[in-house]
Parts: structure tokens; C-alpha cells; sequence
């Protein structure tokens, strides 16, 4: 646990006690607290009603029906990574007639009635600061014991917890995919932590306690009552986790996934052909998997793509065996992918990225055969500011086609070459000066002259950048036209030339490339 609970939040309990209520910290804060992570939001409890709160804290927000008051950013101090600091009245919950909301919300008088309608155990502790400090912790569910062996275990009975808010379900899977440390190539060797567990070494991974897994299960259906809106909140969590693989693997297992994006059970079990023949990947659905895993962007878009490249892939089987073929499945992935965030109420930016990368993830390019013209094209299509986004996706594919190699010389070259096409090249044009006004400021006619000129104006640039200047470049252009042009024209061009080695000698020192 962190030794020091920062000064804003002491002050802001502190301003609570001095009015006579009670203030704890509680939920999500104590959990990461008792992990030794520092929370961003911090959440305190107290038996002042909102109405109390706002006269401690007049500037502060209160337009909900949770009893929640959020504190203005002036309240927030110095400390950084303290994001919100939410004050919420301590209350119990009625029926939830739609599985989604509480049918009305009653205010409690003791904070054992607010814990105990908390969702999981790890998330229904509370801290007491006594003396600017820690004093206890209050632990009514045994949550350190099941902080300590990594479980998500529901607070009371889990089919009462599901029932009253279906969206449990996801933030158990999200749990435990998040707070897992790191990820593990054995993943797809694992049932998912649940019943019989194979001989794997799990101590860093969190796993859903069997009875509330079980529950999960049988209620899965109750998911069809939440919103895409907020399925999508908690869906994009577990794909941007820690361990974002295992959490779909827990979707899948728990059907959770079908009213979320059900086309994926269609990749189960559909094998692949010869580029795809590495142990466990030869399945889409299991190749999906491990491009998730291994992407190694943490951008929802890239991994998005990485999960669903291939979703397309059963529609555009024909053959059998490991010659089979998937032409044109990238594009029928890209027209899936699209509908399927569509109906997840992804933003519209997210959804014509994302279905983009996934159009392009199959792009050609070999280091014999794709010269400058063929990158220009596959830049053109995808945009210069998400080629990376784009060679990201590739990576997680390959990786998750069971490669050693997550970035060959193959893709190293590519890369080089979309920075050399990408930068401005080395030229004229890169002068503050052009042709037309040293004929009209030097009265000089058109002609040769006018080339070499500029080409000497180059060199001198690249030697002293700050010359680059109209004003500087026209006094440099008039000592020239008493010389020897042409003898100063070879130098410069040489001159231009050696700049031009160089430049791309160092970009491909530094994507090791020959």
C-alpha cells in the first residue's frame, strides 16, 4: 500500500469530519491502493447527503441520481495523476427492473449497508484516515483475502449481483484481464483459469472465483437488457487490458461474446492454410487470439484491427486442407468490421480507422520488387499518419500466424522506404527562392543559368541552413553571375548528391536495412 494518501484527499475527508459526517476512501481507490498502484480516481464515501456536501464543497457537481458528488478541478491540488475525486452518499439500491439501473436509490445511515451492495469483494473495502494518515482497513467480505489469490469474487449471492446490473458480468472478465500482470504465449494452451487448471505457472493472473463464473454462464442472456453503448465501454477495456486475449477467450467461454460480436464464433474451428500451419494458430478464431495479443500497439483502433483482420476469413474459404484460399477476405473483414462497430456505437473516427487497417493489412511489398512507386501507393491508400498503425497490424498478424520474427528484414525495408518517399527530398524546392524572382530581382534572361544558380544556392543551404532566406539567397544569387557558374554547378551538385547518400544511409541505419 502507498505509505502516503495525497494531501487533497486528506484535506477533502478531513473538511467531511470537521462538518460531523463520517468520510472513508472505498471501492476501486482501496483496491489499487492495497496493490501498491496510486488510483487516478479517487472515490469516498460518507453519510452526508448531497445536498451536506455541496455546502462543504459549493463549487462542486451534482447532476445525477447516485447520490455522487464530483469535486471541481480546483479541489484536485498539485498531485499529479489525480484525475477525479468523487463524494458519495453512503445508500442501499432497490430492484433493477431492466438489470441496468436500480429502480430508485434509498440513502443508507451506515457504511456496512453501502459496502454490501458493492459488485466484487476487491471493490467493497474502505480505508479510515485517522491523524492525516491510514488508521484500518474495513474489510467486510474477506476482499484482502481475495485481493491476495487474484480472484474476482461477487459480493453475496453472484445471481443477486447479475440480476441487478447485467454489465457485472463484463466487469468481472474486464477485472481480471486488467489486473493480471502481463500476458503469457501459453494462454492458448489454458482452459481459462476456471474448474481444472492445467499445469501452468499463473501466480500474476487473476482468475473469476467458480461460483461467479458459473453464474456468468447461466445469465449471460441478461447482457441483451445493457445498451451497446455501455457493452462497448467495458468491451474496449478488455481489448485495450493487459491481457486482452484471455479476456475474449473468457467472452467466448462464458457466450458473453454473442451479444457482443456473436460473427466471431463462426471463426472457431475453421482452419487455415499453409501460411498459418505453427502449432496452436491454425484456426482463425485462435490466430485472431494471438494477433491480439501480440500487437503491440495500445491504440483501440490497431488492436481492434489486429483482432478482427480476419473475421471474413470462413465467408472466403474455398478448398480444404492447407491449401486452401481466402481471396478477398480482407475486404469482406473490412465490410464486417465496419458493421459490427457500427452496431457497437463506436465513434465514427474509430470505425473508419479501424475498418481501413483492416482493408490494407494485406499489402504487398517485397524489397525486390516494390520500389518507391509501390510504397507512394499504400501510403496514398492508408495516409501517412497511420502507416505505423498499419505495420502494427501486420505485426500482430504475423506473430499470430506463430513467426519468430514479429519485424523481418522484409517489413524493417518497408518501413525504411515509407520514410524515405515520406521526407522532403533534397532539392530546389526546398529554397526560399525560386527561378521567376531571380530573373526579376537580377534582371537576368531565363535559361541554364537559372538552374545552376539555384543549385549552387542548395549546396551553400545545406552547409548553413539559415541562409535559406529571400533576402539572403538574392545577395548570394548576385555574387554568383561574375563567376564561373558551370565549375561552381558540378561541386554543388556533387555536393547535393553526397547530402542525398547520407540522409539515406541513416535512415537505413536505423531500421538495420542494407
Amino acid at each position: 500500500m502507498l505509505k502516503e494518501i495525497p494531501k487533497t484527499i486528506i484535506k477533502t475527508i478531513n473538511l467531511l469530519e470537521k462538518a460531523g459526517f463520517e468520510a472513508f476512501i472505498v471501492g476501486g481507490s482501496v483496491r489499487d491502493l492495497l496493490l501498491n498502484k496510486e488510483p487516478t480516481d479517487w472515490d469516498i464515501t460518507t453519510n452526508a447527503t448531497p445536498e451536506d456536501i455541496l455546502k462543504i464543497f459549493p463549487d462542486a457537481k451534482y447532476k445525477n441520481d447516485f447520490g455522487t458528488v464530483l469535486l471541481p478541478e480546483k479541489y484536485l491540488g498539485n498531485k499529479k495523476g489525480i484525475k477525479n475525486i468523487e463524494i458519495t452518499t453512503y445508500r442501499i439500491e432497490s430492484k433493477y427492473s431492466d438489470k441496468r439501473r436500480p429502480d430508485s436509490v434509498l440513502f443508507a445511515k451506515t457504511l456496512e449497508e453501502d459496502l454490501g451492495r458493492r459488485d466484487f469483494t476487491v471493490n467493497a473495502m474502505a480505508l479510515d484516515i485517522k491523524n492525516n494518515s491510514i488508521s484500518h482497513t474495513i474489510d467486510l467480505f474477506n476482499g484482502k483475502k481475495d485481493l491476495k489469490n487474484k480472484l474476482i469474487k461477487t459480493v453475496g449471492n453472484p445471481d443477486e449481483r447479475f440480476s441487478e446490473d447485467a454489465l457485472r458480468m463484463l466487469r468481472a472478465i474486464r477485472f481480471a484481464a486488467n489486473l493480471s500482470e502481463g500476458d503469457n504465449l501459453t494462454f492458448l494452451k489454458e482452459r481459462s483459469g476456471h474448474g481444472k487448471q492445467n499445469k501452468v505457472k499463473r501466480k500474476s493472473f487473476w482468475r473469476i472465483e467458480e461460483k461467479t463464473f458459473s453464474s456468468i454462464k447461466k445469465n449471460y442472456e441478461l447482457l441483451s437488457f445493457i445498451s451497446f453503448e455501455r457493452i462497448r465501454d467495458e468491451f474496449e477495456k478488455i481489448v485495450l487490458s493487459k491481457r486482452p486475449a484471455w479476456g475474449i477467450e473468457l467472452l467466448i467461454e462464458t457466450d458473453l461474446m454473442k451479444h457482443i460480436i456473436p460473427e466471431v464464433y463462426k471463426t472457431i474451428g475453421v482452419n487455415q492454410n499453409r501460411h498459418h500451419y505453427h502449432g496452436p494458430y491454425n484456426t482463425v478464431y485462435k490466430h485472431l487470439l494471438a494477433s491480439l495479443k501480440t500487437c503491440p500497439s495500445k491504440k483501440i483502433e490497431v488492436r481492434l484491427a489486429a483482432f478482427l483482420h480476419d473475421i471474413g476469413k470462413p465467408e472466403s474459404k474455398h478448398g480444404t486442407g492447407e491449401f486452401s484460399t481466402f481471396h478477398g477476405h480482407e475486404y469482406i473483414s473490412a465490410r464486417m468490421v465496419k458493421k459490427i462497430l457500427t452496431r457497437l456505437k463506436f465513434p465514427k473516427e474509430t470505425i473508419i480507422k479501424t475498418t481501413k487497417l483492416v482493408k490494407n493489412h494485406m499489402f504487398y511489398y517485397d524489397v525486390d520488387e516494390v520500389g518507391e512507386k509501390g510504397v507512394r501507393k499504400v501510403v496514398k491508400k492508408v495516409g501517412l499518419e497511420d502507416i505505423n498503425d498499419l505495420i502494427d497490424v501486420r505485426i500482430g498478424d504475423r506473430l499470430g500466424s506463430g513467426v519468430a520474427k514479429a519485424v523481418p528484414y522484409k517489413l524493417r525495408h518497408f518501413k525504411y522506404m515509407v520514410e524515405k518517399v515520406s521526407r522532403d527530398p533534397i532539392s530546389v524546392k526546398q529554397l526560399k527562392i525560386n527561378g521567376n524572382i531571380l530573373i526579376k530581382k537580377l534582371n537576368i534572361n531565363p535559361g541554364p543559368e537559372i538552374g545552376a544558380i539555384l543549385n549552387i544556392l542548395l549546396a551553400k543551404v545545406i552547409d548553413d541552413p539559415k541562409l535559406n532566406t529571400q533576402e539572403k539567397l538574392l545577395k548570394e544569387a548576385q555574387g554568383l553571375l561574375d563567376k564561373n557558374i558551370l565549375n561552381l554547378e558540378n561541386k554543388a551538385k556533387i555536393k547535393i548528391k553526397n547530402t542525398k547518400k547520407g540522409a539515406d544511409k541513416e535512415i537505413k541505419k536505423k531500421y538495420w536495412v542494407k
